[in-house]
């Protein structure tokens, strides 16, 4: 019951919310103390993210072209099926083939899928893999799988494939050759033996040694054609210019490192398979 004598209500008791906390707030439609400092510093911490990012990859972007040439790896790898399938029967069956010649437009050589004579990555890498895959299924078909086995397998195919490359730049270098031919080049033409090697391990896994040794024999003779006549191109430059050899010594040295590289191959392709089939 109220006091008769209380002149004023006591508001001490009001509800949660309308006490001194309500009186602090601050009135509606003004912001709430230091969003004036947040908005800007996000705004900034943003934009010097985005520039600090932009600035690393263009730096990443330099380093990378110095070290791997990205640009140049894209010519290598502009195919598509027909090209792929063209050049597998080239691989295959090279005798036929009358014109070796690359085509060049703006003294630049036209992507591979345009010219079934210009070198690619395509074919060598999956051909690499896909080696690496069968023999790992020859040697599971012999109870002699493992996995540091077949490590064992990939690592020893690249280091022969980097030996050989390297002893190429050598031999190249000591007979003073003025060619293209590039590093990437002969990683190419080096990497289209394991073609046959696919070939001659699955004919050896589906007919025993008989069909191994008889596929095998062909698909040599056929990278060794292949590589005859795509290389004198490239390393008897003047020959081919004039149409007729060139007589020296020098000339006699670029010959028989062109046939020393085409005999290369046929070994490799040996070395590297024949102990898949039993």
């Amino acid at each position: 019951m109220a006091d008769p004598h209380q002149l004023f209500d006591d508001t001490s008791a009001t509800a949660p919310g309308r006490g001194y906390a309500a009186q602090q707030s601050p009135p509606v439609g003004y912001p709430a103390q230091g969003s004036f400092l947040a908005e800007p510093m996000s705004s900034f911490a943003m934009t010097y993210g985005s520039t600090l990012a932009s600035h690393g990859k263009e730096i990443v972007d330099k380093n990378i072209d110095r070290f791997i040439p990205v640009t140049k790896l894209k010519y290598y790898f502009a195919v598509d099926t027909v090209y792929v399938g063209k050049k597998l029967g080239l691989l295959l069956f090279p005798f036929m083939h009358q014109d070796w010649q690359v085509r060049y437009q703006q003294d630049t050589p036209v992507a591979p899928r345009f010219d079934i004579n210009a070198p690619d990555l395509y074919i060598p890498v999956m051909a690499f893999i896909t080696y690496i895959l069968v023999a790992g299924l020859a040697l599971g078909t012999q109870n002699r799988f493992s996995p540091d086995i077949l490590g064992l397998q990939a690592s020893s195919a690249l280091a022969w494939l980097i030996v050989e490359v390297l002893a190429i730049l050598l031999s190249l270098y000591l007979v003073t050759v003025n060619t293209d031919l590039t590093t990437i080049d002969l990683v190419a033409f080096s990497g289209y033996k394991y073609v046959g090697m696919i070939v001659g391990i699955v004919s050896g896994l589906l007919f025993g040694k008989t069909g191994y040794y008889l596929l095998l024999s062909w698909c040599c003779l056929s990278i060794f054609v292949f590589m005859i006549r795509t290389l004198r191109l490239k390393i008897l430059s003047e020959a081919a210019a004039e149409g007729v050899l060139v007589r020296g010594a020098k000339n006699q040295l670029r010959m028989y490192l062109t046939m020393a590289i085409a005999a290369l191959q046929p070994l490799f392709m040996y070395w590297l398979t024949y102990h898949l089939v039993r």
